[in-house]
């Protein structure tokens, strides 16, 4: 005879545990440390590359203030100016230049104070001397004359913001050049017009 009890069940499931096969976890499936193993290294690597990516940031940054105090080189697309004298030209796109102080330098504007400008200015000549030709007399002297901005008729204030694609050229001014020589003569005198020089002569037919 059969003995029953040897044998399983019919309809009952049969489990046998080998040695050296992975345990069965309560959700079926084997329980694996070297998958925690790799997802700690992931995410140790994810942060030790963002501390390096912030390390770079930093060292990058500091080396462009640093060029750019102790050098006076402006980085391309930057808006800082090492405008070291006191007085400022600027030249423009439609041949104008202005000469002042300039206060403020964006992306867009360049804000400009204290403002002087150029100007031909028609004198006439003395009295010509007996035997000198008298048509030179009637011939006006042209002088190259340095004004101040506000005297025009619409008033304007003594500041101005200049859009910088309009803008060429910012150079700083040497306090022994003619233009700051004039700017100095006319604060101590502001009611005389200050020449620089005779402008060139328009040639006669």
């Amino acid at each position: 005879m059969i003995d029953h009890k040897k044998f399983p069940q019919k309809g009952k499931k049969m489990a046998y545990q080998f040695s050296g096969s992975p345990k069965i976890s309560s959700s079926g499936n084997p329980a694996s440390p070297s998958l925690n193993k790799n997802r700690s290294g992931r995410e140790n690597n994810w942060l030790r590359g963002l501390v390096t990516l912030l390390i770079i940031i930093v060292v990058v940054g500091a080396g462009i203030y640093l060029i750019s105090s102790y050098t006076g080189i402006s980085l391309p697309g930057g808006s800082s100016l090492d405008l070291k004298n006191e007085w400022q030209a600027v030249f423009l796109t439609n041949g104008q230049i202005y000469f002042g102080k300039v206060a403020k330098v964006s992306s867009d504007w360049v804000v400009l104070r204290n403002i002087y400008y150029l100007q031909v200015i028609s004198q006439p000549l003395q009295r010509s001397q007996e035997g000198e030709n008298p048509a030179a007399e009637a011939q006006p002297e042209q002088r190259l004359t340095l004004i101040k901005l506000g005297n025009e008729i619409h008033g304007p204030r003594d500041e101005m913001a200049i859009d910088r694609r309009q803008v060429i050229l910012i150079e700083d001014l040497r306090n022994d050049g003619k233009v700051v020589q004039a700017i100095n003569q006319y604060i101590k005198e502001p009611n005389q017009p200050q020449a620089l020089q005779p402008a060139a002569p328009t040639p006669q037919p």
